[in-house]
């Protein structure tokens, strides 16, 4: 049963249609991220769900409880919702320390003394501030503050957490670090989770489930798993993930790079509804492997040490191909000859 559920949610800005008729069912307990390219509709799905912004037509509904309905002519106002929400800016008020800074919601709801200090006490336990209750925000590093703000909306018990780009003003270590703590608070507390980044690395290493948006329109709701391995289309594929697009011809029988048919044959096989002569291959810079001899062949042109990693990067006429192989394999040297084989490829119809 759906916890949180948008329907045919649509908002314009002018003659601009920055989400349209959008459609989402979120289980309680899930972690649920929205992913896509700056002015895809991301946050402003997330600021009409938290009701910063009122939707032109659609219902939000959260626990069967009616939030925003165009149809209905209603709009539940932000204070009102309940929700803990996590800003990309830290979000902390510098002349309160951390205590206070944590408690003032509560404060706000008129809570008792004795109610505020035990949530928020919980709260600056579970994320990792005990011993800073009395330290202000300016003697805190950035990831200390983004803990205030978590352990801010934490203490409000929500259903529901909000959270826009939360992580993206960190370091890559602590940002890494992070995403783990806040999946560990979700399990302990069992709230459900909607988490807009453009970050891919964060998505797939947080989410139950990715919503991929462009230009306002879904374009695959799925695992992280099935969207990296099954792409629903050739925008998921570029999006998520390293790829690599290359023009092919079919021509007497086989398949060719497209301009470089001295580089020989592509061995693969056609999906059986292609009918175009003109398709782009894709393919994962990690599935294709390098040989001496055989295979499409071309020339190193560059390569970059990335870790374990060696980023290749190899031409085949005027195409280039992108290739990622550990280390410690045997590496090819910038401008020798190598021959490339396709291990798994997906084939999109390209316009003539």
């Amino acid at each position: 049963m759906s916890h949180v559920k948008l329907k045919d949610v649509t908002k314009r800005f002018g003659k601009v249609i920055a989400v349209n008729r959008l459609n989402i069912e979120i289980p309680k307990g899930e972690c649920f991220s929205m992913l896509g390219p700056s002015g895809c509709g991301k946050t402003t799905t997330l600021r009409m769900i938290a009701g910063f912004e009122d939707l032109d037509e659609g219902e939000i509904i959260v626990g069967g409880k009616m939030f925003s309905s165009s149809f209905k002519k209603y709009y539940l106002p932000p204070e009102k919702r309940d929700f803990g929400m996590v800003f990309q800016a830290f979000a902390v008020w510098p002349h309160l320390n951390v205590f206070n800074n944590v408690a003032f919601p509560l404060q706000i709801r008129k809570l008792s003394n004795a109610e505020i200090a035990e949530r928020t006490l919980r709260a600056i336990t579970y994320t990792g501030l005990s011993g800073c209750e009395e330290t202000y925000p300016n003697a805190l590093s950035g990831g200390q503050k983004q803990r205030i703000a978590l352990a801010r909306a934490i203490a409000i018990n929500p259903t529901v957490m909000l959270l826009d780009e939360p992580l993206s003003n960190l370091d890559p270590k602590l940002r890494e670090e992070m995403r783990f703590e806040i999946k560990d608070l979700q399990r302990k507390f069992g709230f459900t989770i909607i988490y807009v980044t453009h970050d891919q690395s964060e998505a797939m290493a947080l989410s139950d489930r990715i919503l991929v948006m462009s230009d306002g329109i879904v374009q695959q709701i799925d695992t992280p798993l099935n969207i990296y391995q099954n792409p629903a289309n050739q925008f998921v594929f570029g999006f998520i993930g390293l790829s690599n697009f290359l023009p092919v011809e079919l021509e007497d029988g086989a398949i060719w790079i497209e301009g470089a048919k001295s580089a020989g044959p592509v061995n693969a096989t056609l999906p059986l509804q292609a009918k175009a002569r003109r398709l782009t291959l894709a393919t994962r810079p990690s599935e294709i492997d390098f040989v001496h001899e055989g295979g499409v062949r071309g020339i190193v042109k560059r390569l970059t040490y990335l870790g374990d990693l060696i980023d290749y990067r190899v031409s085949i006429g005027d195409v280039e191909v992108r290739i990622q192989k550990n280390r410690k394999r045997e590496i090819f040297r910038e401008a020798e000859p190598c021959g490339l084989i396709f291990n798994k490829i997906l084939w999109y119809e390209r316009q003539l």
